[in-house]
């Protein structure tokens, strides 16, 4: 309104200064903001898709990149997930198993021997029970793919007890099938963590068989052998737990008829050994989780294996960093549903938990203000998944519930990805906010020169056609260019932004205001050294002003001499002829009421440029918030 009133003072038409006055309200307004923020959202979210990152939910991308707690699994995640049964224990023997993978080769060793046919019977006779308490298939080698080894179709853990059970020399599934069929089945859950299967025995008689977590099948209520052996058991699963490995109790036995109630033969049972099965980390697990620290995300294992499996596998990737001691506390489950825990935020390592409790540890972080992202691959993972703020599923080996209630699909199954995802998720901020800080700058300088140019001097500095050319221009063509610009050196090397900043926060709107001084003050000191030359200054002016701002753009450019986006020097190349033709096609500088200027009025324009690159340069790393995060 002001800009009006003192054109109108001025004796200048009052059509000339309303279409001014509205083209001002144009220039206030970054327009091409949407398409600033789609186009970094697509790009974000296509170079995830080749990063083996799918991202279901397109405001996804962009908040990903102020994640600052990974709740991850164990299995499949940190590990390998290909199990291989390791060592076998029975109250009458111990014995080790070679081979590697799901290839059924590979043989039992006793006290580092062969073991004799008199210590293999009760190997086998637990390696049959677990085998027909089992869901899993191995498909041997195609001769007509490309596969060269045995894979599994199933579980991963109930496939390596099946080639366990191949190695010494059980009888084949196919053949157990038709000499045990099943009839009955308690499936495994995550509250009973233990399955029960039954299979007729001939003349009416069943044949029980369980497997399941130490803690839920070495109990009297399950087990009918006396305390000893069930001590005895419980300090050997505890030992094996504590190296690492993940540990399944064997109990079978025999009764007369069907009952009513599949779980009602749990019980009565005789216990035949454990089974303890290794899950080496992922070779790249450590890194990823350093990667994480350095980036200020705060790793959480959350896994429904034995505590001391959970502390021995945070152990070995470096779940904790530095802070080793903190290993010492693994919660359990049972401690979070009793709420014996008070604060879950302090615990990072969670073992035999449910559904339930992973979803109150979300709850507990996000209660916090903390952005969480939760990997998950299966059923009951589904809620946690949906609760958080990132939900991330495994897209191999993840049940089609987990991957509907996720933000995210990772295609290959590996934590690392997360990691890219987390870094796109930054480069697309910073790209927004980069904008931002351009465009508002930009903006408020025509609005400067439009009120400091008459009290200098000079009546309405630049025209409505003049001031919508330039914003065509500058946030048209190069703005949605720095959509595509690539992440900042060390983004991954700073913590995430607070997820309460506003997106001009962390001294973003400082470094706004201050390059839109510096483009006010090149600018009108442009035109008035034309004007004091005898030049066409508001020619002069108007290109100045465009000038300085592909100036600022090229200096807020994160990578200056990067090949990575070449569309927006192009950009800024194509905005240079763009101006010039603005003088020089006489149908433009009819409709825009410009002059052809001369080499000297190019050069008094042209030095707006570098003014408005070096300040650019300079501002970046001005008024930094408490957090580099928010840096544009």
């Amino acid at each position: 309104m002001r800009v009006f009133a003192l054109g109108l003072m001025r004796g200048l038409p009052i059509g000339t200064m309303a279409v001014t006055a509205i083209s001002l309200a144009v220039a206030a307004v970054p327009e091409s903001l949407p398409a600033v923020v789609t186009l970094a959202l697509a790009l974000g979210a296509r170079r995830m898709v080749a990063r083996h990152a799918l991202v279901r939910r397109l405001p996804a991308v962009e908040t990903l990149g102020s994640v600052s707690v990974l709740a991850t699994d164990k299995t499949g995640t940190l590990t390998e997930g290909r199990m291989v049964v390791q060592h076998v224990w029975t109250p009458r023997v111990s014995a080790e198993l070679t081979g590697v993978g799901y290839e059924p080769e590979g043989e039992a060793l006793v006290d580092g021997r062969p073991a004799r046919e008199a210590e293999l019977a009760p190997v086998r006779d637990l390696l049959t029970v677990t085998a027909l308490c089992n869901d899993a298939t191995l498909r041997p080698p195609d001769p007509a793919t490309s596969e060269a080894r045995w894979t599994a179709l199933g579980d991963p853990m109930e496939a390596a007890l099946l080639t366990a059970a191949a190695k010494t020399g059980c009888p084949a599934p196919a053949e157990l099938s038709a000499s045990r069929p099943r009839i009955g089945e308690a499936p495994f859950d995550s509250l009973r963590r233990r399955m029960t299967t039954l299979h007729a025995a001939g003349q009416g008689r069943v044949l029980i068989c369980l497997k399941g977590a130490p803690e839920a099948v070495l109990d009297t209520a399950v087990l009918e052998d006396g305390p000893g052996p069930l001590a005895q058991a419980r300090q050997e699963a505890a030992r094996l737990a504590e190296r690492g490995y993940r540990v399944l109790a064997v109990g079978s036995g025999v009764r007369d008829g069907v009952p009513d109630r599949i779980t009602a033969v749990e019980s009565g049972l005789t216990l035949l050994g454990l089974v303890a099965l290794s899950d080496p980390p992922k070779p790249h697990a450590a890194a990823t989780l350093a990667t994480c620290r350095a980036a200020g995300i705060t790793p959480v294992l959350i896994t429904g294996d034995h505590p001391a499996t959970a502390r021995a596998v945070a152990s070995r990737v470096a779940l904790l960093g530095d802070d080793s001691e903190a290993l010492g506390r693994v919660v359990t489950g049972a401690d979070v549903a009793a709420g014996s825990v008070a604060d879950l935020t302090a615990v990072r390592v969670f073992a035999r938990t449910d559904p339930q409790q992973k979803l109150d540890i979300v709850e507990a972080w996000r209660g916090r203000g903390a952005v969480t992202a939760m990997t998950g691959d299966g059923v009951n993972d589904g809620p946690a998944l949906h609760r958080a703020d990132i939900g991330v599923a495994m897209g191999e080996r993840g049940t089609e519930v987990a991957r509907q209630a996720a933000d995210v699909v990772l295609t290959d199954d590996e934590l690392s990805t997360v990691v890219a995802a987390v870094e796109e998720g930054r480069r697309v901020y910073d790209n927004i906010r980069r904008f931002l800080v351009y465009g508002m700058a930009g903006g408020a300088a025509e609005i400067l020169v439009m009120l400091i140019g008459p009290l200098l001097g000079l009546p309405l500095p630049l025209r409505a056609g003049q001031i919508l050319w330039i914003n065509l221009l500058t946030h048209g063509l190069t703005g949605v260019a720095m959509g595509a610009e690539p992440a900042a050196p060390g983004v991954m090397r700073r913590p995430p932004r607070p997820p309460d900043q506003h997106i001009l926060g962390g001294g973003a709107w400082q470094r706004l205001l201050l390059l839109a001084v510096v483009v006010t003050t090149a600018t009108l000191g442009a035109g008035l050294a034309a004007r004091a030359l005898g030049l066409p200054w508001q020619s002069v002016l108007f290109l100045a002003l465009l000038a300085a701002q592909l100036g600022v753009v090229m200096g807020l450019r994160a990578r200056l001499l990067t090949r990575q986006n070449l569309f927006l020097p192009l950009a800024v190349l194509a905005s240079g002829f763009l101006a010039a033709a603005a003088l020089y096609v006489p149908f433009l500088s009819s409709v825009l009421e410009t002059e052809p200027l001369g080499w000297a009025g190019i050069g008094i324009a042209a030095a707006c440029a570098p003014a408005g690159f070096l300040a650019a340069r300079l501002v970046r790393t001005a008024f930094r918030g408490p957090s580099p995060a928010g840096r544009a």
